[in-house]
């Protein structure tokens, strides 16, 4: 994998085959599960068996477009970030979990870039950082191969060990949670407020549940379709509205709006949606180039236009609340498939209209597909 720190490989592995099954997109269009080598670990990475691994919608854009934003395919890369599992093997230089322990992934790697001129951004911001790197993309060359392998060499720095009690599968969602959390505090304090939220797929669903547990006052849940919304109000929607139903959606008034469809529709639903004086956080990663946006509305109205992108420290807020029960999110996972059947998966997740959250099984045994009702 390409997250080479440098350092002098360690020894040799023992116990574990030289090859695992790996998810690799070569080009749009062209998936493919195939085995790839598993090279020693660096002293500060770890072994990771993957037991979980969440589809993103990053993932299916490499699939069907050979790009995911302005990061085009250049070489075949291993997709995957969302990923928990269990360490087979410790660093070598006695950092990060034990073996044995169950871990969650911090896919993100912050770094200052490189070449002419200095870019600033906050130091407490490292989400922001113009040199970060992210599992499973193809922003910079060589590309950053993804997790979705049956072992992966991984920073021990990535990981977190989750405690004990806390499903794997429901720890699956950790990332994506992570990413909502970070869009929920963006928005400052919602507690005792009206929170309305524009998309409701896998992160939609999840804003909805992060809002719950932050004490949000009433929760409005906006989709195109049926299953979405039936996911939100599980997670903690109050009340759900169709997407085509501009009056209704103008009439929310919210004081914070969470825009995750990553469209100019959506944007312009959630500009409408707000309250005067009211918040929009745009989550939801719009097209490169210009977008339509009524700017006007939002400047008479005197609306905070606040962007979110991914997370920093959230994702030990996240696991806390999930091993602790106060972040109910189990009905975002719709389908869970074998990795022998990833290409189906990748299908599944891509019918946004019939499935939530699809997960991957790594474990070897895995032959069912399994449905959440």
């Amino acid at each position: 994998m390409n997250t080479s720190t440098g350092l002098s490989p360690s020894a040799p592995l023992t116990g574990l085959p030289e090859t695992g099954p790996a998810v690799v997109a070569h080009a749009a269009g062209d998936l493919r599960i195939e085995n790839i080598p598993l090279a020693p670990p660096q002293p500060d990475q770890a072994v990771v068996e993957i037991a979980y691994g969440g589809i993103c919608g990053s993932d299916l854009h490499y699939w069907l477009h050979g790009a995911a934003g302005e990061s085009v395919l250049k070489a075949p890369m291993v997709l995957g970030h969302e990923i928990v599992g269990v360490v087979v093997r410790a660093g070598a230089d006695g950092t990060g979990p034990a073996e044995g322990s169950a871990v969650a992934v911090h896919p993100a790697t912050p770094g200052p870039g490189t070449g002419p001129g200095v870019v600033r951004y906050p130091e407490d911001r490292p989400n922001l950082s113009p040199g970060c790197t992210y599992l499973g993309s193809a922003a910079r060359f060589p590309h950053t191969d993804g997790a979705f392998s049956r072992y992966a060499n991984l920073p021990s720095r990535m990981l977190r060990v989750l405690p004990s009690g806390l499903d794997l599968k429901t720890a699956s969602l950790v990332e994506p949670a992570s990413v909502a959390w970070h869009a929920v505090s963006r928005a400052g304090d919602v507690r005792g407020k009206t929170a309305l939220v524009i998309g409701s797929g896998p992160i939609g669903a999840l804003v909805v549940a992060v809002l719950k547990r932050a004490g949000a006052a009433r929760i409005v849940a906006v989709d195109m379709h049926r299953k979405p919304l039936e996911i939100a109000q599980a997670v903690g929607a109050d009340e759900v509205l169709e997407a085509g139903d501009a009056e209704a959606i103008a009439e929310v008034e919210a004081d914070v709006v969470i825009e995750s469809s990553g469209s100019h529709h959506g944007l312009a639903s959630a500009i409408k949606g707000a309250v005067r004086g009211g918040k929009v956080v745009m989550v939801g990663l719009l097209p490169s180039g210009p977008q339509p946006v009524l700017i006007s509305l939002a400047i008479t109205r005197e609306l905070e236009l606040l962007g979110s992108f991914r997370f920093n420290d959230e994702i030990d807020d996240v696991i806390a609340a999930l091993a602790d029960g106060s972040l109910f999110v189990d009905p975002v996972i719709t389908h869970v498939f074998p990795l022998e059947q990833g290409l189906e998966a990748f299908e599944t997740a891509k019918n946004s209209a019939a499935s939530g959250k699809v997960l991957l099984s790594f474990a070897p045994e895995s032959s069912a597909v399994e449905v959440s009702p």
